[in-house]
C-alpha cells in the first residue's frame, strides 16, 4: 500500500487545525481575522407575576357581634354593596366598614368573607367576586345578605338592578329598580361568624357549592385602600369603640371623612376632621391579611326586616 504523499498531508493538516480554532471560538463572531463576543440574546420581557390567592388569618378569640348601622343611599348607578366585617390586626379586632364598590366588571357579585370556627381557632376566609354569591357562613350581614345568597339586586343584561325593599337607593340617582319582598327563614341576631360555641349553625347549600366553582376575582383595590385605612384608624378598634364603631358605613371607599359616613347605634360621633394614622405607624399594626349630619335611609328602605325577638337572643338585628 502506497503512503500519502506530503504534498497531500500539508493541506490536510491546515484544514484540521482551521477546525479546532473554530471550536474554540464557539460563540465568537469572526471580523477581519479578530475574535469578538456574540451579541447578547435580546431582553426578555418582564410578566408580572399573577395575585397571590388570599391567606387566611387564624386567631384564639371570636370576633364581636355585629354593630348595627343604617346603610347610606347607593352614590353611582352600578355600585354594589359589600358589608362591614371585624378583621384582625395585632392590636384586636377593627371594623372595617360596609361601602358601596364599583365591581370589578359587569355580572359579577360580591361574597362577603366571613369567620369560621375550624381546628379550635377563628378563620378568615377572605370574600371575592364571581358570577354567582358563594358560601359566606350564614352570617346575616343585613341588606340583601341575609345569610344565604344576595336578595339586594341584580344583573339585568349590563346594568344593575336595586331591590328597594332591602337597599337604600335614591331615585333621582339610580333609576334601575324593583320591588321584591325578602323572606328571612332564619333567626335574626348579631353574631358574626360561623360554627363553634355560639357561632351561626350553617354549612354551603348546594348552589353554594356549585358557586364554589366559579371563576372568582378577588378584591378590587379600591378595597384593599378602603382595608387598609380601617386598620390605621385607631377609632376602628373594638377595643376602642366597644363594638359600635363611629364609622359604621362609608358612601364609597376609603371615604372616611365624606358626607354620608354612618356610625353605628350607640356609637360617639365621628371626629369632624379625624385623620387615620400613618399606614406605617398605625397602632394596629401591619394589617396583613384580612381576615374593617349623614344621608339617612329613606322612609320606605327597609335595609334589615327585624324578627319577633327570642328568649336569649339579641333583639335588634344585624343592620337596620
Amino acid at each position: 500500500m502506497s503512503k500519502p504523499s506530503k504534498q497531500l498531508l500539508a493541506p490536510l493538516t491546515g484544514l484540521l487545525l482551521l477546525s479546532a480554532a473554530a471550536t474554540q471560538l464557539t460563540g465568537c463572531v469572526v471580523r477581519a481575522g479578530v475574535a469578538v463576543p456574540a451579541p447578547p440574546p435580546p431582553p426578555v420581557a418582564y410578566v408580572a407575576p399573577a395575585p397571590a390567592a388570599a391567606v387566611d388569618v387564624q386567631v384564639n378569640e371570636a370576633p364581636p357581634p355585629l354593630p348595627v348601622y343604617e346603610q347610606p343611599p347607593c352614590p353611582v348607578e352600578g355600585y354594589i354593596w359589600t358589608p362591614g366585617y371585624w378583621a384582625w390586626a395585632p392590636a384586636g379586632y377593627y371594623w372595617v366598614p360596609g361601602t358601596w364598590v364599583s365591581p370589578p366588571r359587569v355580572g359579577l357579585l360580591w361574597t362577603p368573607g366571613y369567620w369560621g370556627f375550624v381546628g379550635g381557632a377563628y378563620v378568615f376566609h377572605a370574600g371575592y367576586w364571581g358570577p354567582h354569591v358563594g358560601f359566606y357562613g350564614g352570617v346575616n350581614y343585613g341588606f340583601g345578605y341575609g345569610g344565604v345568597g344576595f336578595a339586594g339586586g341584580r344583573w339585568v343584561g349590563s346594568s344593575f338592578a336595586y331591590n328597594q325593599s332591602v337597599t337604600n337607593v335614591n331615585v333621582t340617582v339610580v333609576h334601575n329598580t324593583y320591588n321584591e319582598t325578602v323572606v328571612n327563614n332564619v333567626t335574626v341576631n348579631r353574631v358574626s361568624y360561623n360554627g363553634g360555641a355560639g357561632g351561626v349553625a350553617a354549612t354551603p347549600t348546594a348552589q353554594e357549592r356549585m358557586a364554589a366553582q366559579d371563576q372568582h376575582v378577588p378584591a378590587t383595590p379600591a378595597q384593599h385602600q378602603h382595608l387598609q385605612q380601617a386598620a390605621g384608624n385607631p377609632t376602628l378598634l373594638a377595643k376602642n369603640n366597644g363594638g359600635h364603631p363611629s364609622i359604621a358605613a362609608t358612601p364609597r371607599p376609603a371615604a372616611f371623612n365624606a358626607p354620608g359616613v354612618v356610625g353605628a347605634h350607640g356609637a360617639a360621633s365621628p371626629p369632624p376632621h379625624a385623620q387615620p394614622a400613618a399606614y406605617a405607624n398605625h397602632p394596629n399594626g401591619a394589617p396583613g391579611n384580612h381576615g374593617a349630619a349623614g344621608h339617612g335611609p329613606k322612609p320606605n328602605a327597609r335595609p334589615h326586616p327585624k324578627a319577633p325577638p327570642e328568649k336569649g337572643k339579641h333583639e335588634e338585628t344585624a343592620q337596620r
